[in-house]
């Protein structure tokens, strides 16, 4: 992946979902966001950046381009990635909540045949502290350090980021992969990129209810990654028979384990595989500095 200050940068669509704060913090923070697609607006300037009609008109302009953050509707979501992947995009975030779970899995299929990774849908992005945020993470959450953050989650992620700032616990990386039900990129795939990242001496993994991708992490975790895992799940408490927003959708699979899914279910994962499990986000730096030490 290339996550570094000269990283060029654009964002397509300008909604809701991103606000001019959010990318006058990414250029604050030294992110270099080069120009701005929003079909139709092309020649006019959004939050100071210049706007084109078409990827390809900004790859003309500015050379390849390393990663594009889609804020459109989520029914274009599908057409803004494929345009960027078209132009030889190759590291897509999206923002957006609610992709169509179809048009997820047809641009999965699509990104693995590119060699392409996709963050989200429905994630604030990727922050390297120190050298480059992609999405709306609070940069202010977090400092240089060695702790890798891999989550489903969007906020829960910049508490456990704050936690870990406040004991003197910086981060190499934080990425929250999506909470929508389909998602581009797993936690298995951000567990190697972590486990082979040479700043990061140790993983935080926070899940969440939903689906089953906890379970095959903590499998994963066991078989295959040398450095220390933390883990936490969220929603112990929550109601059993609640869905949790999208990520709870497709848990409601007829024939399967009454607690496929739930937050014992994975509970139960990470301790057969005996990883360390936090019972409350204020305990994740003490067993990190466990870890480390």
């Amino acid at each position: 992946m290339n996550l570094t200050p000269e990283s060029k940068v654009i964002i397509q669509g300008f909604s809701e979902f991103i606000s001019a704060s959010h990318i006058a913090q990414m250029k604050a923070y030294g992110t270099n966001l080069v120009a701005g697609v929003n079909p139709g607006c092309g020649g006019s300037k959004l939050c100071d950046l210049p706007v084109f009609d078409l990827v390809e008109q900004v790859v003309d302009k500015f050379g390849d381009i390393d990663t594009t953050i889609i804020c459109v509707h989520p029914y274009q979501v599908l057409d803004a990635a494929l345009e960027a992947m078209a132009c030889g995009i190759n590291q897509i975030i999206i923002i957006s909540p609610g992709v169509p779970p179809l048009d997820m899995v047809n641009l999965f299929r699509r990104a693995e045949t590119e060699e392409t990774i996709i963050v989200g849908p429905n994630s604030p992005g990727i922050i390297v502290p120190g050298k480059i945020l992609l999405g709306t993470h609070p940069s202010e959450f977090y400092i240089p350090g060695e702790v890798g953050i891999v989550s489903r989650s969007t906020t829960l992620t910049y508490e456990i980021a704050w936690e870990l700032t406040q004991v003197g616990l910086g981060q190499s990386i934080s990425v929250s992969i999506g909470s929508d039900g389909v998602v581009g990129s797993s936690f298995i795939q951000w567990l190697q990129i972590l486990d082979e990242d040479e700043n990061t001496q140790v993983i935080v993994l926070v899940g969440q209810p939903g689906g089953g991708r906890e379970e095959a992490a903590a499998a994963y975790i066991s078989e295959m990654i040398d450095k220390p895992v933390i883990a936490y799940i969220a929603g112990l408490h929550a109601p059993p028979a609640k869905h949790w927003r999208q990520t709870g959708t497709l848990a409601a699979v007829i024939g399967r384990d009454p607690e496929f899914g739930s937050a014992k279910s994975k509970l139960t994962a990470f301790k057969q595989a005996k990883i360390p499990v936090a019972e409350r986000p204020s305990q994740i730096a003490e067993l990190v500095n466990k870890a480390l030490k």
